[in-house]
């Protein structure tokens, strides 16, 4: 954000936020502006730690393992209906899998 409205600046722009009285052309504004990126700095990196912990304690538990792979199981399907002509777009659609999904399992091959 900062970042931003420096840009903003070397351009001759000030920023104006309505809603909570800051302006970027005053120190004031700038404080301001300063601090709710730093608060939504530290609430973003509090909400990543949180979900990190989050992960290790199911990890930890056995209970999170991702999610279940679904277009490998149809591999030998993909590969019966490759087989036959059929195009990947249309194997792809049949099948519930996406185009990319075909082509990972054809490089496998």
């Amino acid at each position: 954000m900062l970042e931003i409205t420096d840009q903003l600046h070397a351009k001759g722009v000030t920023l104006q936020i309505q809603n909570l009285g800051i302006d970027t052309a005053t120190p004031t504004g700038k404080l301001m502006l300063t601090m709710i990126g730093a608060i939504a700095t530290f609430e973003r990196e509090i909400m990543l730690e949180r979900q990190a912990e989050g992960i290790a304690l199911a990890k930890a538990k056995g209970v999170y393992k991702g999610r279940k792979p679904t277009a490998m199981e149809k591999r030998d399907e993909v590969l019966h209906l490759l087989s036959q002509g059929i195009a990947k777009a249309s194997v792809a659609k049949r099948l519930g899998i996406s185009v990319s999904s075909v082509h990972r399992i054809m490089a496998l091959e």
